[in-house]
């Protein structure tokens, strides 16, 4: 059994420093699709380093270095096939307001680690903090295809209730055709978005857009439309990711106003409205 249950929840939290500049920032908002049009002052907002803020979706590759999903393969008791690994749920909870540039240290730990019979699902917990505190707070859910069976917890099946009624509104936005080349720039270099073969090899017809692309195009349009362009309103934002896109498609994104909260389904418009993004909600002031 290529899980060793035991030894991964003994498994030690890890500690190390990350830090980031106004241009990783600018990067990884041109990976999501910023900077259309160039000029409108809204889009400046992601590009420009005069006017610029942090969408706080940038915290989940903050550092450059490789995201939970990959780096929680490292965790002792864990030996799989990358091929077999899929991102699960990320959720994000925001301390402060992430800053243009920083320095801090990065603590992760395993949660969780549930047997679903025909998959195991890690959960990574990563708490980030500079030298005036908490910043933010990340969990990764890690789906590993056929590693489980082992006979421990199957972990919670609760789910939030559906949204009510109709969307308050609904907005298309476009995948471009080479949007995973440019979002792995910012430090996920999972040949599962790039190669044909590896895709192929993994069980898709071609290279699928990352998981945690959809998530920052989603909060930008969540931002851009409901919050009045104010990344600094966001407070937490999570999501189980319910299907693939593929670059080229384009994300039909879906809201719902609530109180401190907006509820989000994203869907995959060119594939008959296939769900892609699912129990999603971004919680603000």
């Amino acid at each position: 059994m290529p899980i060793d249950a035991a030894k991964v929840l003994a498994a030690e939290p890890r500690s190390g420093e990350i830090a980031w500049t106004a241009k990783d920032v600018q990067l990884y908002h041109l990976g999501i699709g910023a900077g259309i049009p160039a000029t409108d002052p809204g889009e400046l907002r992601y590009t420009l380093e005069s006017r610029l803020r942090v969408l706080p979706s940038f915290a989940t590759v903050a550092g450059g270095g490789p995201p939970g999903v990959i780096s929680g393969l490292s965790t002792p008791g864990i030996d799989t096939d990358l091929a077999r690994v899929l991102h699960g749920g990320q959720s994000l909870t925001l301390h402060r307001p992430v800053p243009v540039r920083g320095a801090a240290t990065a603590t992760s730990r395993v949660a969780g680690l549930y047997d679903k019979g025909s998959a195991a699902v890690l959960v990574l917990r990563t708490d980030v903090a500079d030298a005036d505190g908490p910043l933010w707070t990340g969990e990764a859910q890690i789906f590993l295809r056929g590693e489980g069976g082992w006979g421990g917890d199957r972990g919670p099946s609760a789910r939030p209730a559906p949204p009510e009624g109709e969307p308050d509104l609904v907005v298309d936005r476009p995948v471009a055709e080479d949007q995973a080349l440019l979002y792995r720039l910012s430090g996920d270099w999972n040949p599962l978005h790039a190669d044909p073969d590896f895709a192929a090899a993994a069980g898709f017809e071609r290279p699928v857009l990352h998981g945690l692309c959809t998530y920052g195009m989603t909060l930008k349009a969540v931002v851009d439309t409901l919050l009045g362009g104010e990344a600094s309103r966001v407070r937490s934002y999570t999501t189980r990711f319910a299907g693939v896109v593929f670059p080229g498609e384009t994300l039909r994104i879906r809201m719902w106003r609530g109180e401190g909260a907006v509820r989000v389904a994203v869907s995959a418009v060119e594939r008959d409205e296939a769900p892609v993004l699912a129990d999603t909600a971004v919680g603000h002031s």
